[in-house]
């Protein structure tokens, strides 16, 4: 393989490195990546990164290009093989290595792989991947004489997991790992867990033949939703396609979003912790803002994205944190990152020692209508001057306060909008929740009327 290499533009992403297998990524694209970032970890003193990779039918090809190409800059390569990306940051923080490398598509189709990546415990995203490609295409990478050594964790990470379960009421579960890199892990961790566990598509199946692994997408959850109700489960709780985000259904087959979840998971630590921090993106309804505050805690919204989340975190010092896509980030008794697994056992935990079911928690929320999130083209070179164009506009507005940490999020007597670019794809992101249909139906009209004016058609927003 050529030293200098240049990546193809649309792989280096804001929290990420991922393309389509065989046309946009390949494997001696991994073996540069490896390059890039072993001589970048080098250069700062670095000596071990750990890599883990997940159940993608590409997976074990780019995974041993990757580690060849962190060993040829003189690092040792700790191999922790095949399992969900929250194993690999355990095994990061457990080993105590200077950087970790997770080879994994995530939620994306199998067609397609990725990169995430880890320096000394800490997001590496944005400006950071960006120079990863300047290094790469440099050429001028550090040598040396490293060293691959196999080393499970998997063992040690199930006991981990364990380790903060607590309850006595024993539960029926019903779990999805939708095929993923969750499900070697999932079958050993409820054997030991109490009560009754059925498992769905725990098979690691690169090709996703029963539905695709992203449970932030309702229809992903069908399966789960009526095994829970033929099996009369307490609750159903899905994966992703690498393990770090989490979908949850109650007894009646209802989701519970990610701002849901993360007002449940709350409870529990700022009655440990009063006063506590707890932050949710940008998506995130304003019931669980005002829930958080009524809980005693300091709510607050930050920008969508891990990395971002993660980083907001470690600055805050924030014991807990979640996303509407299902990440969930625990600090409390946990390491900071997000595992849907680590997630899973703290819920279940929490239902285990209440007399009330999960159901019967989810009722006790505020009710709220609201749109799905809607995700709808906009060219690359125009959806981030759009929100530019619709902030510019609304400061001349009178009757709304705009919030724009994350495109703007504007605030009404009727509720709030929500429209933001996504970072990783060309697409505009628009949301709107209201206390009432009325409410929520002038919202969208605001929302509708703010991208006419920049030339941009509106979604359906049903």
């Amino acid at each position: 393989m050529s030293e200098a290499h240049v990546f193809d533009s649309t792989i280096l992403r804001e929290y990420d490195i991922r393309g389509v297998v065989g046309e946009t990524l390949t494997a001696e694209d991994l073996h540069a990546v490896g390059r890039a970032f072993g001589t970048m970890v080098a250069v700062e003193g670095g000596h071990t990164v750990a890599v883990g990779y997940d159940g993608r039918l590409s997976s074990v090809e780019l995974e041993a290009a990757l580690s060849a190409g962190l060993a040829a800059c003189g690092l040792i390569v700790l191999r922790v093989g095949l399992g969900p990306t929250p194993m690999l940051y355990f095994a990061a923080h457990t080993l105590q290595t200077d950087a970790g490398v997770m080879i994994t598509g995530s939620h994306n189709p199998p067609e397609y792989n990725g990169v995430k990546l880890l320096w000394e415990s800490g997001s590496f995203y944005g400006e950071d991947i960006q120079r990863l490609g300047r290094v790469a295409a440099s050429g001028d990478f550090v040598t040396g004489l490293g060293k691959q050594i196999s080393r499970s964790v998997s063992e040690n990470y199930i006991k981990r997991l364990l380790e903060d379960f607590n309850g006595d009421k024993p539960l029926a579960v019903a779990w999805d790992a939708g095929n993923g890199a969750a499900g070697k892990v999932l079958k050993e961790l409820v054997g030991g867990l109490a009560g009754r566990h059925l498992l769905l598509n725990e098979t690691i199946d690169g090709t996703f033949p029963a539905h695709h692994p992203d449970p932030s997408v309702e229809k992903n959850l069908e399966q789960l939703k009526e095994t829970v109700k033929t099996e009369s489960c307490d609750l159903g709780i899905a994966f992703d396609g690498d393990g770090d985000r989490i979908g949850v259904v109650d007894s009646l087959g209802r989701v519970l979003w990610g701002d849901q979840l993360l007002v449940i998971l709350a409870t529990e630590v700022l009655a440990d912790l009063p006063g506590a921090t707890i932050i949710a993106d940008v998506k995130a309804s304003q019931a669980f803002f005002d829930e958080i505050t009524r809980l005693g805690g300091e709510a607050l919204m930050w920008r969508t994205g891990h990395s971002l989340i993660k980083a907001k975190m470690q600055e805050t010092g924030a014991p807990l944190a979640g996303e509407m896509s299902g990440h969930i980030f625990f600090k409390h008794r946990y390491f900071g990152f997000d595992d849907a697994l680590y997630a899973a056992v703290r819920l279940l935990s929490i239902l285990s020692r209440s007399d009330e079911s999960l159901a019967r928690m989810r009722d006790r929320l505020a009710k709220m209508v609201n749109t799905p999130e809607l995700r709808f083209d906009c060219a690359e070179n125009r959806k981030f001057k759009v929100i530019e164009e619709v902030r510019d506009r609304l400061k001349t507005t009178t009757g709304v306060t705009v919030n724009d940490i994350d495109g703007v999020r504007v605030h009404s007597d009727d509720g709030w909008w929500l429209l933001r670019a996504s970072n990783t794809q060309a697409v505009l992101v628009a949301r709107c929740e209201s206390a009432s249909q009325e409410g929520l139906q002038r919202l969208k009209q605001a929302i509708a009327e703010q991208l006419r004016e920049s030339g941009i058609k509106a979604p359906d927003f049903g």
